[in-house]
């Protein structure tokens, strides 16, 4: 989307004037392929575009190549250390493969570029603060942004020495102060930019991060592909990804939701009608606009610019759209009613 240049990762195209793409990680076992398979068929219903799978060791190359075979979405290969598997990977199909070359010799990086030039595979340079090159850590004390970024310059210009440029970048960190500068740097070096906090942490802190550090840089005309890094199910992963770029203003088949905090007026339960709202969205794909307001008095005007919205009082659920009402009646009623609107929205 930012980057003027595009890179093909399977049919998937990153950078150039396409959409953000979204993307996640597997966490189960490489070699237990079913169960992997199974959760990439999940975060490919969800909404992932890419999934990326850890190939940590030799042992696990049959069930990567099944992995590959009947994904539904391109597979992209997580390597460190090992530049055999590198080449391994790009052999049994992998769209791409992610690799962090201050792990990897100068040598052995030449081996893989080789190979991926002649299978015409991109590489995405991964780097971030847990493992820098030791001098460049030395020069700097820690992993700052201005580290960050001369570690991935060096290696941009390593690989364009060798003729490679089908990159796609990425410089991370846990402080999401430094991955927002380190990732401002990369437009100076002009390829498609894989986004994302790492190691942020659990479902509401990682969330947070990666909101900020994603928005932030998507909003100042960087970053192509995100990952939205969470010490949870991956599923929320996608989750946070497609409510951030709806939030921006970057994805048209996402539902909004509009809700009222509650105060002392309130006089139905809208958290757990929220709760109920979100649950028939969850496999929503339309650019719809949704409002549960707390006051059946300022509700229907508070929220009119939603597509549609539900309010209540002492028992009785309204329906609205566009501000105007629509239905009264129980609440499990109007839901069931909101529903329905909901699926001829759009239609």
């Amino acid at each position: 989307m930012n980057s003027k240049r595009t890179v093909y990762v399977g049919n998937i195209p990153i950078g150039g004037k396409h959409p953000v793409v979204i993307q996640s990680m597997t966490n189960t076992k490489t070699e237990d392929y079913k169960s992997t398979l199974e959760q990439i068929n999940n975060l490919y219903r969800k909404g992932a575009q890419i999934v990326r799978v850890s190939y940590p060791d030799i042992k696990c190359k049959d069930s990567l190549k099944k992995i590959v075979k009947y994904s539904p979405c391109p597979i992209i290969a997580d390597i460190h250390f090992d530049y055999k598997l590198a080449i391994s990977a790009i052999d049994i199909g992998c769209a791409k493969i992610r690799i962090n070359p201050g792990n990897i010799s100068k040598r052995n990086l030449s081996e893989i570029i080789k190979v991926a030039k002649e299978k015409d595979v991109p590489i995405r340079i991964g780097v971030n603060g847990g493992s820098l090159e030791k001098e460049i850590l030395k020069k700097y004390n820690y992993p700052s942004s201005d580290a960050l970024f001369e570690s991935i310059k060096k290696s941009v210009e390593f690989f364009l020495d060798k003729g490679f440029d089908k990159l796609v970048l990425s410089v991370k960190s846990s402080d999401v102060i430094e991955m927002i500068k380190a990732n401002l740097k990369l437009k100076e070096l002009n390829f498609p930019v894989h986004l994302g906090v790492t190691e942020a942490g659990g479902l509401l802190r990682g969330s947070i991060k990666n909101s900020i550090g994603i928005s932030y840089l998507l909003l100042n005309g960087v970053g192509d592909t995100i990952r939205v890094s969470l010490s949870d199910s991956p599923i929320y992963e996608i989750d946070t990804a497609k409510i951030i770029l709806s939030s921006i203003h970057m994805s048209s088949n996402v539902p909004d939701v509009i809700a009222c905090p509650t105060c002392s007026r309130t006089t139905f339960d809208v958290v757990s009608v929220q709760k109920e709202v979100e649950k028939i969205l969850e496999n929503v794909n339309k650019n719809v606009k949704v409002a549960v307001m707390g006051c059946v008095v300022n509700g229907p005007g508070e929220a009119k610019d939603a597509d549609i919205g539900i309010t209540g009082g002492q028992g009785i659920g309204v329906l609205f759209k566009k501000g105007e009402i629509i239905k009264k009646g129980p609440i499990d009623e109007v839901l069931k009613n909101f529903y329905e609107e909901l699926k001829k929205y759009g239609k």
